[in-house]
């Protein structure tokens, strides 16, 4: 099992989980408001900002665990979907997931998600 964090820009996020919700073995999808910055340090243009400001840009944050094999379309799925060429279209991280708990039945493992 894999979990899948997406960073997105949020004008984005309904044409991602659309297009993966079509993906046999997406079981479910949670998503979060998030702000933060990356490399830009959340600019965009020849702005510069004050001494120690900091500027944070909205985004979602987007979860999934999934099994092994559809990692690689999920990925797929994302990227081009989320992609505008611009600075900010967001990052992916894929992480190993060692168990899971359904807990209204008490399933665990890979049958848990």
């Amino acid at each position: 099992m894999k979990e899948i964090k997406a960073v997105l820009q949020p004008f984005k996020v309904a044409a991602v989980t659309d297009a993966l919700q079509a993906i046999p073995g997406v079981g479910g999808i949670t998503a979060l408001d998030a702000r933060g910055f990356g490399h830009q340090r959340g600019m965009y243009g020849l702005e510069t900002p004050a001494k120690g400001a900091v500027n944070y840009t909205e985004k979602v944050l987007l979860i999934l665990v999934v099994h092994d094999e559809v990692v690689d379309s999920v990925l797929s799925v994302i990227r081009d979907q989320a992609h505008t060429g611009n600075f900010g279209d967001g990052k992916v991280f894929v992480a190993t997931v060692d168990d899971a708990l359904r807990i209204r039945t008490g399933e665990r493992g890979e049958g848990a998600i």
